[in-house]
């Protein structure tokens, strides 16, 4: 039985990104881009004023005389006349700095007087005035190949006016749920039925980090419904399975998985919850198999899927961060196996404080909600005291 951390390697070990698709700039929004970006310009494009002022030859400010206003140059607008000993320009911000002129004085550095303007205080050659290239230069490597396209990066590419970017392709992922007591959400269960939730937690934890969720409904428990809805499932860039992945008489996904010639990785994790976790691979489509209890669903989808999916979309940052905390709570567990434990973190004089979020059953949901971190308790030993220093994989956020 694989470890935590090996069966982790291994999943990823056998996933690639998926292929580069060119989009709009907007639907390039929280995408990886998969080329490298080349500036094609230099950014400022011309030395331009960072101020409302007036351009000035810097020689004419080192007396306490008057210069004739002499221009305009609105934002949009430019001139090639050059600015003559003893004159100065107004000039608006972005505008460029007309020839001749080295620094900008702020309008509220000077007093005006029909056309005689008079600076008031001392002025440092250059001064307000945003140098061609000083941001980017021509031919610089604005964006490497991998970097997440957040709303910085989107504007970035405006401003050299990429409307098409080149960015991994987002994966498909089918999702089915399995077993006959389960009914989908809207309709009335009887005494022996139970909503079918997992596949809605998993199709929205898709959607938080962009991949497309394909819901393929529910196998009953026969070899036909498996058969069919399996089949349908290995059409996506990927598969995940809900439930009948244990050692039952009903439990089939594997035997179907085998069946259709879906290569087995690897079936059991040494952890809690999440054990019989399997992993197979469809050619070069990754199947999950994840058990049913609904946290550990969730659970197994955060630690094992969530990375590989990350991978196939170009990300190079695939996991939450750790932190050290420190438990709060007395805790027994299952000497042997990792146990991933749901807790609530907060900090407390730079400390980071780790406590549990309630009953730790796989059946119990409140707990999951309740939390913002998984405490990843080692296999040995088999009890942590309260005090403790335990790391804590903060769920939601960025990636490490």
């Amino acid at each position: 039985m694989l470890s935590f951390q090996q069966a982790r390697q291994t999943i990823l070990d056998h996933v690639t990104p998926l292929g580069v698709e060119r989009v709009g700039l907007l639907d390039a929004s929280e995408r990886i881009v998969a080329e490298d970006i080349i500036a094609p310009w230099s950014l400022p494009v011309w030395d331009n004023s960072a101020m409302d002022g007036f351009a000035v030859r810097h020689d004419d400010c080192s007396n306490d005389g008057t210069l004739t206003i002499s221009g305009y140059i609105p934002a949009g607008g430019y001139s090639n006349d050059p600015v003559q000993p003893g004159t100065a320009v107004r000039i608006m911000t972005g505008a460029p700095i007309p020839p001749g002129a080295d620094t900008v004085v702020p309008f509220e550095e000077t007093s005006e007087k029909g056309d005689q303007l008079t600076i008031r205080g001392s002025v440092t050659v250059g001064d307000h005035i945003r140098v061609k290239g000083e941001d980017i230069t021509d031919g610089e490597n604005i964006l490497t190949a991998g970097s997440l396209l957040r709303p910085a990066e989107i504007g970035l590419l405006a401003t050299f006016n990429k409307v098409i970017v080149p960015v991994y392709r987002r994966p498909r992922v089918a999702i089915l749920a399995t077993g006959d007591e389960l009914i989908e959400p809207g309709t009335p269960p009887n005494n022996h039925q139970i909503v079918n939730c997992n596949s809605f937690a998993v199709a929205a934890a898709l959607k938080e980090i962009g991949a497309e969720p394909i819901l393929l409904g529910i196998a009953r428990d026969n070899r036909e419904s498996h058969l069919q809805k399996i089949k349908e499932g290995l059409k996506a860039d990927a598969l995940i399975t809900s439930a009948g992945v244990s050692a039952g008489d009903r439990d089939l996904v594997r035997d179907i998985l085998e069946e259709l010639d879906v290569k087995s990785v690897f079936w059991k994790i040494d952890i809690k919850p999440g054990r019989p976790t399997a992993f197979a691979m469809y050619g070069d489509k990754p199947v999950f198999s994840l058990p049913g209890n609904p946290v550990s669903t969730m659970i197994t989808f955060e630690e094992f899927v969530k990375p590989a999916l990350l991978k196939m979309m170009g990300h190079r940052r695939v996991f939450h961060p750790t932190v050290r905390a420190i438990l709060k709570d007395d805790v027994k567990k299952k000497s042997g196996r990792t146990q991933f434990m749901r807790v609530f973190v907060t900090m407390q004089n730079g400390q980071y404080l780790a406590s549990t979020s309630g009953d730790q059953n796989t059946g119990i949901l409140k707990t999951m909600i309740r939390a913002n971190g998984l405490a990843i308790l080692p296999a040995a030993p088999d009890h942590i005291g309260s005090g403790a220093q335990v790391d804590v994989q903060l769920i939601g956020g960025d990636y490490v």
